[in-house]
């Protein structure tokens, strides 16, 4: 089974009427991949609609066509997203190529299924009786073939599984299900969280729990002794996972203890805040920090699972909530709309689907974040993120000749003292330069970008953050 679709193709599968070309369509311009209409290519192929090649050439042989469109499907090199007739996975011939692809179910109901195509000309769609019938008959194999099931019209929940994230209030509860495998699992956390959730978390691990280790509070986890010691407590083989359960220091620390113990073994994020179930935890970056910058040594390493429980974050105080905010913000601003938790998770996750090495569209989420690491190094690491990142989007949005109302209204930014030459330097450092420019993500008329902005420019905007 596929726990993600990264670099892998997403395929849509479901009973007539599950809306899977609708959900194509709109999967399209978020992933950035091709869609592929079975149909359309058979129909294609034979210069004729799918009821006349179904009716002249009988169910038996049509299956058969339909199974070499979806081989051939799979088949192609570059991910794209492949939308399956109802009764393709009917076939073993469909099935077996699916085995390759990330499958998701599109679950809908018969009555709503019936409502959208009764009546509209498809050859199994013409009784309503034999449709309910073949609708139950086919419900298991549906499930069979499924890596993941998702509502009917829930765009957002096809993101979210073609990450590999979970999103479930409770879902902690149910932790020792949602690891993937069945090797033994060592919990990463902290003293709060392992005092707030610890419990619940060690119970749902039952018998695959060999081990919890305990990090330092906040960013004193991403340091390089801390590592050290992880890693030598550690007792994992290479068929166990680590769980990180905590915020993004816990996550971004146990994260790269994972992609380097035994060369990489499986984790999955279990974030516990705000900043985590929006940011931190999605996409698979992992880093510590060093006395030169922020987040400067790690890995790409992508969780087998990120599990998204929102009643974590009830226990959070309000100061800590507030720096998940900056990050909730920073994505309504790229994105362009209103989003809640669960719909910023999507977003960001289809962004590092589309760009899992960082080096094109996902730069767009380090909006504000250049200003913002600059300001965390400066501040020894006393700044928290949130606070910073609040900073960071005022400086970018003043770049961008945008209006600053909302993030005042929403963070209230303050300039904080910090020393401007350290700033500065860390500032270079985050950063590619380009001559004598300096690469920021900006907000234009038509979405994010990254854009070269003189230096002195990009310097000027830094030290109104700072008095």
């Amino acid at each position: 089974m596929a726990l993600n679709a990264l670099d892998r193709h997403v395929a849509l599968v479901g009973f007539m009427g599950a809306g899977k070309t609708t959900t194509a369509g709109l999967l399209q311009p978020r992933l950035d991949r091709p869609v592929v209409d079975v149909d359309q290519e058979i129909e294609a192929r034979y210069r004729d609609t799918i009821p006349h090649i179904f009716e002249q050439q009988g169910e038996p042989r049509f299956r058969q066509v339909e199974a070499h469109a979806v081989g051939a499907a799979v088949g192609q090199k570059r991910p794209a997203i492949i939308d399956l007739g109802g009764g393709a996975v009917t076939f073993p011939g469909t099935r077996d190529p699916l085995e390759e692809a990330f499958t998701v179910l599109l679950d809908v109901d018969v009555d709503t299924a019936w409502r959208r195509v009764g009546g509209s000309g498809r050859p199994l769609a013409r009784d309503e009786a034999e449709f309910r019938r073949l609708f139950e008959e086919r419900q298991p194999t549906y499930r069979q073939v499924a890596d993941a099931v998702v509502a009917s019209g829930d765009v957002d929940g096809v993101v979210l599984a073609a990450a590999g994230i979970h999103h479930e209030v409770g879902a902690l509860d149910r932790l020792g299900e949602l690891v993937p495998g069945d090797g033994p699992v060592a919990v990463v956390t902290d003293s709060t969280v392992l005092r707030l959730h610890g419990t619940r978390a060690r119970q749902s691990l039952g018998d695959r729990l060999v081990g919890t280790h305990e990090l330092p509070p906040g960013e004193e986890a991403k340091q390089l002794p801390v590592l050290d010691r992880l890693w030598s407590e550690l007792t994992l083989d290479r068929g166990g996972t680590i769980v990180a359960l905590g915020g993004g220091c816990v996550t971004d620390t146990a994260g790269f203890a994972a992609a380097a113990y035994l060369r990489s073994v499986a984790w999955v994020a279990v974030p516990t805040t705000l900043v985590g179930q929006v940011d931190a935890a999605i996409g698979g970056k992992t880093a510590i920090d060093i006395p030169q910058g922020k987040n400067l040594v790690g890995a790409f390493h992508w969780p087998a699972r990120v599990v998204i429980d929102e009643k974590l974050l009830e226990t959070l105080t309000e100061r800590e909530r507030r720096q998940g905010l900056a990050e909730l913000v920073k994505t309504r601003l790229l994105a362009g709309s209103e989003l809640d938790v669960r719909g910023a998770a999507a977003y960001k996750a289809a962004l590092c689907l589309r760009d899992p090495r960082d080096r094109d569209v996902r730069q767009w989420l380090n909006l504000g974040h250049t200003f913002a690491h600059a300001l965390e190094a400066a501040a020894a690491f006393e700044l928290p993120h949130g606070d910073a990142v609040a900073l960071g989007l005022l400086a970018a949005l003043r770049l961008s000749g945008r209006d600053t109302a909302a993030v005042e209204r929403e963070l209230d930014p303050r300039p904080v003292a910090v020393d401007r030459e350290r700033a500065w330097e860390a500032l270079l450092r985050d950063k590619k330069r380009t001559g004598d420019a300096i690469n920021v993500v900006l907000l234009g008329e038509d979405g994010p970008r990254v854009e070269a902005r003189p230096a002195g420019e990009v310097r000027a905007a830094l030290d109104t953050l700072i008095r």
